[in-house]
């Protein structure tokens, strides 16, 4: 079984000013209805008898997210070229996606805070639910994620949680909150490490204050920063890529990881979510307001949640989808994979005691200054 590794996200240092620039780009955050969500601008009228033949697709996605015979597929089964355009970070496409005029993608993958905040911009063509009959695939828990409820403009393709990976064999007590994260025993000094993108890195700290992982409270978010600098100054490592292999070699045992990045494959390494709650983050497909290819685009998303081509996911990237389908294929088809894989076993209804990372707006700023500070911090 091959496990394609990718990046979603940028080293704090860089991360808000990818979104913040966006944002900018597009002439700042707009405002919101009464009950909270982002206005969205009118659905173009679609043919739902489209000749696809004459119309093509170019989508925007990460590295390894996808197969490499994507393309193939997708000509073979809806008769129309896919080309396809690899984007390194969630900040990358949306530099991309927000520079201007057309930017030539009709179809982008992009975490849900992003998708939206491209729905704030007025960027999002509405989905068109007529043109997307596998929506019906989806588990009833993925129209309730707080930055689109309704699944209004974007379409979950992969959601997970952040939890703590540990080796058993190292750590002699199993973690249960985030404070054994930031405060670990004395023994396990330099094999302790934390993600340093900013949402993620401020997660274990505003977790085990009970705070919301979207707070701008200035006040809390000090709190955070304290609680931070206390770790770092204790002997805190950082890694947001290779954690999994150094647990695997025994070169890390305690880490803050995405669950889908715990090599629980290991029968020494386990994966838990803290009491004190974590997140839930989704990945999603939004089709841009610019595309001329809006019903190929929706041919595309509903190819894409087939059972047979959704679970392909699941199978090699080891990230849960959210297409019971697609799950439920998997878990006939390799019993064994999800035996070895426990937060591929986690239910809907656990993901969705997680709290849903979204957009902040000019906000995002604290997190970024945040981050910086904690980086500088010597």
């Amino acid at each position: 079984m091959s496990r394609t590794r990718y990046t979603r996200h940028l080293p704090a240092a860089a991360v808000a000013a990818g979104l913040v620039l966006a944002l900018a780009a597009c002439g700042g955050s707009s405002s919101t209805s009464a009950d909270g969500a982002a206005p969205s601008a009118a659905a173009d009228e679609l043919n739902p008898n489209a000749d696809l033949s004459k119309q093509s697709l170019t989508i925007t996605i990460w590295d390894g997210y996808s197969p490499k015979d994507l393309p193939q597929q997708v000509e073979q089964k809806l008769k129309f070229p896919l080309k396809i355009a690899i984007h390194d970070t969630n900040e990358t496409a949306m530099a991309k996606l927000t520079a201007g005029a057309d930017s030539g993608v009709d179809v982008a993958f992009v975490s849900g805070q992003y998708a939206q905040a491209l729905n704030e911009q007025g960027l999002l063509e509405p989905l068109h639910p007529e043109l997307i009959p596998n929506l019906a695939n989806l588990y009833p828990e993925a129209s309730q994620l707080s930055f689109d409820k309704g699944t209004k403009f974007s379409v979950p393709y992969t959601w997970g949680t952040t939890g703590i990976c540990y080796r058993t064999d190292m750590v002699k007590t199993p973690p249960t909150s985030w404070n054994d994260l930031l405060n670990p025993a004395p023994d396990l000094k330099g094999k302790v490490t934390m993600m340093t993108t900013e949402r993620w890195l401020a997660l274990p700290a505003l977790k085990a204050m009970g705070a919301s992982i979207n707070t701008t409270d200035d006040k809390q978010l000090a709190q955070a920063k304290d609680m931070l600098l206390k770790a770092k100054q204790a002997g805190m490592l950082y890694d947001d890529t290779t954690f999994g292999a150094k647990l695997d070699k025994g070169e890390a045992a305690l880490v803050e990881a995405w669950d889908g990045w715990c090599p629980t494959t290991n029968p020494k390494i386990k994966f838990v979510v803290p009491k004190e709650g974590s997140d839930l983050w989704s990945d999603t497909m939004v089709i841009m307001k610019t595309s001329k290819n809006k019903e190929a685009a929706h041919a595309f998303i509903n190819f894409i949640l087939d059972p047979l081509v959704h679970s392909w996911v699941a199978e090699n990237i080891l990230y849960k989808v959210p297409n019971k389908a697609a799950m439920d294929l998997v878990a006939k088809n390799d019993k064994k994979l999800m035996q070895d894989n426990a937060p591929l076993q986690m239910t809907p209804a656990e993901l969705l005691k997680g709290e849903s990372i979204v957009d902040l707006g000019e906000a995002s700023t604290k997190y970024t200054r945040l981050a910086t500070e904690i980086s500088a911090n010597q």
